[in-house]
């Protein structure tokens, strides 16, 4: 033990400081739980469409197995810009986009060009913890602003956002639709978020892979595409996973100001020398061919959204906003308060995998993610075993 400590302490602070994943935790408690049923991450239960794997596989077979282009192979990065202007209504440069491992990558290189030590980033919460790990290892400090919950709806305080901005802010990130609330950024909320970058020169880290997943009015979330300008200091990070099957894959990109395109190369460079071919291939495809499989996908979270939404709330037990986006339940059980503890009690009361609520920071304590992107036969299942364990030892 001790000389353990000692090759600890020869470490970067950083490094030894990241947390451990309150998630990845509980997963692993339960990982190998005969029956059990797991909502615990942000996946679905699909595998990757055939004709995505068959574009992967031609790219392998044709020889595409060298270095490749560090921003990205230039039809994806078209193919991108294609998709976006089309999904928001309005034309963008394929010299925006670079491609890389997941979205966490794209994350990493977003905050490494904005934020280091001694800076202060600022993150509504609850919030998935990969955000305030990629700024804590990046040497920088997360500052949470907690939201608001009420029965109708995540409220994010824009005086608590104001009040957080010192000399030491250097960006915001905005992830909406949120993981794990489901809490959706109306227009007015962005414009402010907006309007505070500009008048203290700070950058914006927008996720918005969820965006396509909404349930009420229009067909996609409020983006700061609609009010951005030109200059405006705003860096988009994004996913293939989320929208066709595509977890394990580990391709993602990062939108941007075509100006910063060679520090972002750079910064590609020096972390990964750049995404597989055969993948980005894969990520073609998804884009060319993957409507039909996106709207089937989307169609199972409205459905299984009303299934966990109507079952646990006819408990009684359970407190919860309505999921505007994405395709979580965020909720909170009567007289639960260690949600640690408790998620590991359902692994084995019940069979099921939650995500605890601590996990996501500020105002998540008490609560549990439920991520209902899967089959509805094992939601049904799920949520009536939940239901009956809430009951039986709840409170």
């Amino acid at each position: 033990m001790i000389e353990q400590d000692r090759l600890l302490s020869a470490l970067r602070s950083e490094a030894r400081q990241a947390p451990v994943s309150g998630i990845v935790d509980v997963f692993n408690y339960g990982r190998h739980r005969e029956g059990l049923i797991p909502l615990w991450v942000g996946e679905g239960d699909l595998p990757t469409p055939a004709f995505i794997v068959e574009a992967a596989n031609a790219s392998l077979a044709a020889g595409e197995t060298f270095y490749t282009y560090q921003r990205g192979l230039p039809p994806l990065r078209e193919a991108l810009a294609g998709y976006i202007g089309r999904i928001y209504g309005r034309p963008v440069s394929p010299e925006r986009f670079f491609i890389t491992n997941g979205g966490m990558h794209a994350l990493q290189i977003a905050v490494r060009m904005v934020a280091g030590t001694g800076d202060e980033v600022i993150l509504p919460t609850p919030a998935w913890p990969n955000f305030a790990g990629a700024i804590g290892i990046a040497g920088a400090r997360t500052v949470e602003v907690p939201m608001t919950f009420t029965d109708h709806g995540w409220l994010l305080d824009m005086e608590r956002i104001a009040a957080a901005i010192t000399p030491a802010t250097k960006a915001i990130v905005i992830n909406s639709p949120s993981n794990p609330t489901s809490w959706m950024a109306s227009r007015e909320d962005i414009a402010t978020v907006l309007a505070f970058a500009r008048k203290h020169g700070l950058w914006i880290i927008a996720d918005e892979i969820y965006g396509r997943f909404v349930y009420e009015g229009e067909a996609v979330a409020p983006s700061f595409r609609e009010v951005m300008e030109a200059d405006d200091r705003i860096l988009f990070v994004q996913t293939f996973s989320k929208n066709w099957a595509m977890t394990g894959w580990r391709i993602g990109w990062l939108e941007a100001d075509p100006r910063l395109g060679q520090v972002i190369e750079n910064l590609v460079q020096y972390s990964s020398s750049g995404t597989a071919a055969f993948m980005q291939r894969a990520a073609l495809a998804a884009l060319e061919q993957g409507e039909p499989f996106f709207a089937e996908q989307y169609e199972r979270a409205r459905h299984n959204r009303a299934i966990v939404s109507q079952g646990l709330a006819a408990t009684n037990r359970v407190r919860f906003a309505p999921a505007q986006g994405a395709f979580y339940l965020f909720f909170s059980v009567d007289g639960v308060t260690d949600t640690d503890s408790f998620a590991r009690v359902l692994v084995d009361e019940a069979a099921v995998g939650l995500a605890p609520g601590g996990t996501f920071g500020a105002g998540g304590e008490g609560f549990f993610r439920l991520c209902f992107a899967r089959n509805s036969r094992d939601l049904e299942e799920a949520t009536t075993r939940l239901a009956t364990a809430l009951r039986r030892i709840a409170g």
